[in-house]
C-alpha cells in the first residue's frame, strides 16, 4: 500500500467510524469501540507492547485492515524494523504459512510508512 493509499485507508477508516459511531441505537458498538481504545492504553504492559501483540493477533486472524491499523500504531510507537521482523516471525509461527500473504502486504505497508515519513 503506497503512501497515498495509506492516507486513503486512514480517511476511509475515520469516515466509516464516524458514521458508525453517530448512528442511533448503537450502544453495543460504542462500548466495543471504547473497550478497544482503552485496551491499548498503558497498564502493566506499555502501549508499544500491546500494539505488537495486536499486530500478531491480527496477522493470525488474517485481517488486513487490522494489520494496517496496528502497523501504523507500531510505527507511531517507534517499533524498529528488527522488532517488526520478529513480530512477523511469531505471527507466521503461530498462524502457519497461511499468514505469508498477509506478511507480504504488511511488509509493503511497513516500508511505505517509512517512505511517507521522509
Amino acid at each position: 500500500m503506497k503512501a497515498d493509499s495509506i492516507k486513503d485507508f486512514d480517511a476511509y477508516r475515520a469516515a466509516m467510524n464516524e458514521k458508525i459511531l453517530s448512528a442511533p441505537n448503537n450502544k453495543i458498538i460504542k462500548r466495543i469501540f471504547n473497550v478497544d481504545t482503552n485496551a491499548y492504553l498503558p497498564g502493566a504492559l506499555d502501549s508499544k507492547t500491546k500494539e505488537m501483540l495486536g499486530l500478531v493477533a491480527s496477522m493470525v486472524l488474517k485481517c488486513d485492515d487490522c494489520i494496517y491499523y496496528h502497523l501504523e500504531k507500531c510505527f507511531e510507537n517507534n517499533v524498529s524494523t528488527e522488532e517488526m521482523m520478529e513480530i512477523f516471525g511469531i505471527a507466521n509461527l503461530v498462524g502457519g504459512t497461511i499468514v505469508i500473504p498477509h506478511t507480504r502486504r504488511a511488509m509493503e505497508f511497513w516500508e511505505n510508512l517509512h517512505q511517507q515519513d521522509k
